[in-house]
């Protein structure tokens, strides 16, 4: 979906309740008509028209599914192991002076270790109901996948240690400043590619790893607020599950969002027991391929077997 998931090298009470107070009624307020949605300006008219026709597109062919997968997209033991080491231990992209190169290079596991807490922060022109509605299914999401991993991952605005944008055109242009704040081991040409995104690339991921341990410390994620709502709920289902550490995409996978045909739009089953075994305590951050292999397909072969 032109994400970008890259490895950066290494660049927490209880109160007393107050007495009540006396009430007082207060005079009756006049009414305040509610504020008037943001106009788009109009770059962020024309993104917005671009991606309805690219869902619509996408509908028309079948693809964007939401059943998770079927009788028609069966998977073994060996195909989720194989799918497994090539999403969670291979970069989509390498990094180079001149911004990231879309490349196969290897990789090591790497996942969070500390809780995920995640930080919305929306645009001022997003409007409110896009608003309230996003973060209604963020909030679904990230509980699904806490019981998933196992792991803790919800909103917290407590020192948040993944930030998610959702801004329109004109917004995530000045998004340079932030970015460079969040996460100091961009590169200006990193930084370039949020802020001037082509429309080819839907939303994106950038993840900090504290040195070549493996362990996450902090990611951020810059969503379209353009995208109809299918696209924007994908992107975020993507985007978000390889800031956990399945960061790459294979054209094998199936049925899965780590695959750029577009084909499933929503976390699948085959997805959710990725993330099972990449947080398994029998996996740790910073395993080579070699050193995890066997781990994963016992794994795969345990999970697959509980299932038949």
């Amino acid at each position: 979906m032109g994400l970008l998931a890259v490895l950066l090298p290494a660049v927490t009470a209880c109160v007393s309740p107050e007495p009540p107070t006396p009430k007082v009624v207060a005079p009756p307020r006049p009414a305040v008509a509610a504020p008037a949605s943001p106009q788009p300006t109009a770059a962020s008219a024309a993104v917005q028209a671009h991606f309805a026709r690219v869902q619509g597109e996408l509908l028309s062919l079948g693809l964007l599914r939401s059943d998770g997968g079927g009788r028609d997209t069966p998977f073994n033991e060996r195909q989720l192991a194989e799918n497994f080491i090539r999403i969670a231990l291979y970069d989509e992209y390498l990094r180079s002076a001149n911004g990231p190169i879309q490349r196969q290079t290897a990789s090591r596991l790497r996942r969070w270790e500390e809780p995920v807490r995640v930080n919305l922060r929306f645009g001022a022109a997003v409007p409110a109901a896009q608003r309230a509605t996003d973060t209604a299914r963020i909030r679904s999401y990230l509980a699904r996948l806490s019981r998933i991993t196992g792991h803790p991952i919800s909103l917290s605005e407590a020192a948040p240690n993944f930030t998610i944008h959702i801004v329109t055109e004109d917004e995530r242009r000045t998004l340079g400043p932030t970015l460079s704040a969040a996460l100091p081991g961009l590169s200006q040409s990193e930084i370039t590619g949020v802020t001037q995104m082509p429309l080819s690339t839907y939303c994106l991921v950038y993840a900090l790893s504290d040195g070549m341990s493996g362990r996450y410390t902090r990611a951020v994620a810059v969503i379209r607020a353009e995208h109809p709502d299918l696209l924007r709920l994908s992107c975020l289902h993507e985007e978000i599950a390889q800031g956990l550490g399945l960061a790459n995409d294979s054209p094998r996978a199936r049925p899965s969002v780590f695959n750029d045909d577009e084909e499933f739009a929503l976390l699948t089953r085959h997805d959710e027991l990725l993330l099972q075994m990449l947080y398994s305590p029998e996996l740790r951050p910073g395993m080579t391929e070699a050193e995890a292999k066997p781990i994963v397909q016992d794994l795969a072969r345990r999970l697959i077997g509980g299932e038949s």
